[in-house]
């Protein structure tokens, strides 16, 4: 007898091994229907999968998070048998699951052209039709070894002769395709509908320059049609936000070869980089936190006993002068430690707060970096927090109300809290983890924040909370973290003395609410596809003649607009007004001020918002009132 237990707690019996398809029928044909995987004990498994001994039992359908994992897995599978039927002389290697969809690696004789794409696209709707079963199998290592070798199919080979001699492996087959795969995958090619090729890219064998240059095809796929066109329509909505796009077109900032992976930051976009830095100073500055200037460059010892250097040495910038090595700070915390120690700190001086505008440098791979959201030196918002275990909770929730305001001035109101727990490998004492973890969950429900637990995500000195916000979009950004860490204080002999006149180690909270200045900026971006608020606008106001006889009073408006504090400019081209309100409106500007004969005669302006929209003629302190009023309200 075999008993399941399903997850609403109900109990079936059955009289002997019995597999998840078996039990999913035996509920109902519509589950039997539905159902692409299961989950056994905690394992994801193949609805073929038989139970022998009493378990535990959830069927997985394309509802689940899991389901869709398999249904991508599986159309990376397909996309591979596609291939081979079109292609027979190509050779596959890789084809795992990526955030939204998959990708997988092909060795071929010529590039994969637009056409090849979308003649595979096709091959695999007709496959899919079929419906084909996926059959799963397993051989020893060595006997899989010699099998591929004998389709010709090398670079599956070398994959499987790397796992150790003694494992089996498992095979998947459809049709007339067979590959390598843990699984599971689902019951039947039929079960894969919704999907698209999205594009052709390079990647090395194995990850390594130094090997064969491999094409990838990457693709997405989904549980519905809707969820497919909802997300082929956000990728069309992101393009056109593109802040690298945007950066050129609104000329902001631009990369250069001559300094990869760092930013050159024109006029107007350093005006943007400025209302972001100086508003996060005010925050710091209304906020209890003392503003302070670490060294970029730090002695090679100090990163030994922060053990940086053994862990991290090579994403740093390493530079060496008078017989000494010394790195670019990847990050600010060892300073802040090191301004701590400076001098005798009292229990009564704590929380004490530092922030930091901390410049850092990381040796990001080429590869990975993009615009500037990955770049190799960046500007954080850096802020660490040295207190008492008894504080960290308290801190907490100053700190989430903070940041909650924070992102909603800069347009942000959908936030995911999620809270990291303690990891296997990790030092201090269970009572401590204890503490820590109940006093960053206590602080986020004192905030009124519903949070997810990540278990075992913390890192393995401390726990802590991230802050995601969601874009215009709908795309998650991670930049708003605290952590709890004992740790460094430890490794740098930072300490305080208590009320008991004895010394004590404080905990220090790392703190960052937008983080990376350059990311953020990148988000921000594309959050308002470039037309930024009217606080955040490096250009406010453009104030455009219609003729050269305004062209004195164009100049008068705009040096009264300079001097009470706003960002305009002039357009005193000799061109047609329809073609200069053209050009600004391009530049996404908040207001476009055209100034005839009768806005000179009568000391008015007339006004059009961004967007096209006709505001009307009205005098120009009216203007100057409302434009404060947009300002303050950060509109």
């Amino acid at each position: 007898m075999v008993q399941i237990t399903l997850p609403d707690g109900s109990q079936r019996d059955y009289p002997g091994p019995v597999s998840v398809a078996e039990v999913a029928a035996s509920i109902g044909a519509g589950l039997a229907k539905a159902a692409l995987a299961g989950q056994v004990d905690g394992q994801v498994v193949d609805t073929s999968y038989v139970i022998a001994k009493p378990a535990s039992l959830s069927i997985i359908t394309a509802k689940d998070p899991q389901g869709l994992e398999v249904i991508r897995h599986s159309t990376a599978h397909l996309l591979a048998y596609a291939v081979k039927a079109l292609f027979p002389e190509a050779q596959v290697t890789i084809g795992p699951v990526i955030e939204h969809g998959f990708f997988y690696d092909f060795s071929y004789s010529r590039p994969f052209t637009p056409e090849d794409l979308e003649a595979i696209e096709k091959k695999m709707t007709q496959l899919a039709q079929l419906d084909e079963p996926v059959v799963r199998r397993v051989l020893p290592r060595d006997e899989a070894v010699a099998y591929f070798k004998g389709l010709g199919e090398h670079y599956k080979a070398d994959i499987i002769a790397s796992i150790p001699a003694n494992e089996d492996v498992s095979l998947y087959r459809e049709g007339a395709f067979e590959d390598l795969c843990r699984g599971p995958h689902v019951p039947s090619t039929g079960k894969l509908k919704h999907f698209k090729l999205m594009k052709v890219a390079g990647a090395y064998w194995r990850g390594d320059h130094r090997n064969e240059m491999l094409q990838r095809i990457y693709g997405t796929a989904w549980a519905s049609k809707e969820d497919l066109q909802q997300h082929l329509t956000m990728l069309e909505e992101a393009e056109k936000r593109d802040h690298r796009k945007l950066g050129r077109e609104l000329d902001l900032f631009h990369i250069d070869e001559h300094s990869p992976g760092t930013v050159f930051w024109h006029p107007k976009g350093w005006v943007l980089w400025q209302e972001v830095e100086q508003y996060m100073r005010r925050v710091y500055r209304d906020n209890g936190y003392q503003e302070v200037k670490a060294p970029q460059i730090l002695d090679q010892s100090l990163w030994e006993k922060t053990g940086h250097w053994d862990k991290y040495r090579e994403n740093m910038f390493v530079t060496e002068s008078e017989k000494r090595d010394f790195a670019l700070k990847p990050m600010n915390c060892p300073g802040h430690i090191i301004i701590f120690n400076q001098g005798i700190k009292s229990y009564r001086d704590l929380p004490l707060r530092f922030g930091e505008f901390g410049q850092c440098h990381r040796n990001e791979p080429s590869g990975g970096l993009h615009g500037i959201m990955r770049v190799r030196a960046f500007t954080q918002d850096d802020g660490h927090i040295f207190c008492t275990e008894a504080q960290i909770q308290s801190e907490v929730i100053a700190f989430t109300t903070l940041l909650q305001k924070v992102y909603k001035d800069f347009g942000f109101t959908d936030i995911i809290y999620k809270l990291s727990t303690r990891p296997e490998k990790r030092i201090g004492s269970e009572e401590s983890w204890d503490r820590a973890e109940n006093a960053l969950a206590e602080g986020l429900r004192a905030s009124g924040c519903d949070f997810e637990y990540l278990p075992g995500e913390g890192a393995f000195y401390g726990p802590k909370i991230e802050y995601t916000l969601k874009d215009a979009i709908g795309r998650p950004w991670q930049c708003g973290t605290i952590q709890v860490d004992p740790n460094m204080p430890e490794r740098l002999d930072a300490d305080y003395v208590g009320e008991d006149g004895a010394r004590h180690r404080p905990i220090m909270l790392h703190r960052a609410i937008v983080g990376s200045l350059e990311r953020f900026i990148g988000i921000l971006i594309e959050q308002f596809a470039g037309a930024l608020p009217v606080w955040l606008a490096p250009v406010q106001v453009a104030v455009l003649n219609i003729t050269d006889s305004q062209a004195d009073y164009v100049t008068d408006v705009v040096k009264k607009l300079n001097n009470q504090g706003f960002r305009a400019v002039s357009d005193l081209k000799n061109e047609k007004i329809t073609y200069k309100i053209r050009e600004h409106s391009m530049q996404k500007l908040p207001y476009i001020l055209v100034m005839g004969d009768k806005e000179k005669a009568a000391g008015t302006v007339a006004v059009r918002a961004r967007g096209n929209v006709d505001l009307g003629v009205m005098p120009l302190e009216a203007f100057f009132q409302k434009l404060a009023s947009d300002i303050a309200t950060k509109q």
